[in-house]
């Protein structure tokens, strides 16, 4: 298992993600397998993160410092086929939980219902599940439950399809609450080149206690709560996901460490649906590359947004990309480097790009549809990029707030396109920057 860290320093913010992957399980039959090494990789992309320079009427551009990612995906969480030349074969049965008790390979097949696949390992384990067409349907407890491990790997095979889902609500294994149809106590890794079905009707469709890694696999989630969720992280490299849900598409928070909780997106294609956010970091929340339809109350919120690269398009009801305060040792920023971002705002009170601290646009296209397209505490600048509000081309940014509506000529104290900014069109002083 690998811990990720967050350094903050005065003028630069460091994010060195020194993330690794691996989950945990239990309960009752054994069988082991032939160990299998792991190393680390430097494949990843790199991130910026921008402090704001001291201003008083117009935010300077800050200095960068590249987040270090290489530690994020190791070699084997990279692999998308698995090794199964020393592998041990299970057929699942109704009515019958497998518990594996040993490191190795297991290459896992067969319909049941009500059956557990179970990992109850030696803390330093890796065990690897390979779903081969597998189908569980459970009533009331998880599908892959891993009490004890130091990382597992759930690899889809090539060509296969594989479904999870739990039907009612979820039943407690003593003290702890299993509330996800994948749920693990460590790090998870998840990859492949098959597909993953997963239905949650009453919690969360991937739980993971510590770290959750995607790095391939074609992955179609539908969850009453989270549809993936982790403590202390969610990396993901590549994959395709389909993501349907009541409250959040990709969540990272620990309760009890406010200091854990970060997402880092390096790649891959997401359509999400959700009740509440669409990605919700509790740290810092970067992406790096990727292709996003998202449609959510809150597009992206984070302490830190981060965006260097990537398509996104955001169709929220309150925020499309929001920094506040949900982690602690860190400023409140947007900072947005590159990629084109589409943004399309309900109407009222509703703000586009809404950060609690500082906004920096730095590169990269925007199209914002919406009556306040930008809300800020703090330091806001446009540095670089390209930037169209209702049809029509900005180099400054102007702090708003709710009022206004689409398609009025810009008077005075308005965005191009009708937004007003502070009540009767006054501009808050000493935020106003320009190129």
């Amino acid at each position: 298992m690998r811990s990720r860290k967050l350094l903050a320093m005065a003028g630069i913010l460091v994010l060195a993600g020194n993330l690794m992957a691996g989950c945990a399980a239990g309960a009752a039959a054994e069988t082991t397998a032939a160990a299998t090494a792991e190393t680390s990789t430097g494949a990843a992309p790199q991130t910026q993160a921008q402090t704001p320079a001291s201003s008083s009427s117009s935010a300077a551009a800050a200095s960068s410092s590249a987040a270090d990612t290489s530690e994020l995906f190791s070699d084997r969480d990279l692999e998308q086929v698995a090794d199964v030349s020393g592998a041990s074969y299970i057929a699942l049965a109704d009515g019958a939980d497998v518990t594996i008790s040993g490191e190795g390979v297991y290459v896992v097949s067969g319909t049941a219902r009500n059956s557990t696949i179970i990992v109850d390992a030696p803390e330093d384990a890796k065990v690897q599940l390979v779903l081969s067409g597998v189908s569980i349907t459970n009533d009331d407890f998880p599908a892959i439950y891993v009490k004890e491990a130091d990382k597992v790997f759930a690899t889809t095979a090539s060509g296969t399809e594989n479904t999870l889902s739990v039907t009612g609500t979820f039943t407690a294994d003593g003290t702890t609450n299993t509330d996800a149809v994948i749920f693990c106590r460590s790090d998870l890794t998840l990859n492949g080149e098959g597909t993953l079905t997963v239905t949650s009707a009453q919690g969360n469709g991937i739980s993971g206690k510590d770290e959750v890694t995607v790095t391939g696999g074609t992955y179609a989630i539908t969850a009453k709560e989270d549809a993936i969720e982790a403590h202390d992280a969610v990396n993901i490299a590549d994959g395709t996901f389909t993501i349907t849900t009541d409250k959040d598409g990709l969540h990272s928070e620990d309760s009890d460490d406010p200091t854990a909780g970060s997402i880092y997106i390096g790649g891959g294609t997401f359509t999400i649906d959700a009740g509440d956010d669409g990605i919700q970091g509790t740290t810092q929340t970067t992406i790096d590359g990727g292709t996003f339809t998202i449609q959510a109350s809150e597009g992206i919120e984070s302490t830190i947004v981060t965006i260097d690269g990537g398509t996104i398009d955001i169709t929220a009801s309150d925020d499309g990309i929001n920094a506040a305060q949900k982690g602690t040792g860190t400023d409140i920023e947007i900072i947005i480097n590159g990629g084109d971002i589409t943004i399309d705002m309900g109407q009222g009170d509703t703000d586009a790009l809404d950060s609690n601290g500082s906004l920096y646009i730095n590169g990269g296209t925007l199209t914002i549809t919406a009556n306040s397209p930008f809300d800020y505490d703090k330091d806001g600048a446009i540095n670089g990029g390209t930037v169209f509000v209702n049809g029509s081309q900005v180099t400054e940014i102007y702090n708003q707030m709710m009022g206004g509506g689409r398609g009025q000529m810009g008077g005075q104290g308005q965005a191009p396109g009708g937004g007003s900014q502070m009540p009767g069109g006054g501009v808050r002083p000493g935020n106003a920057g320009s190129v």
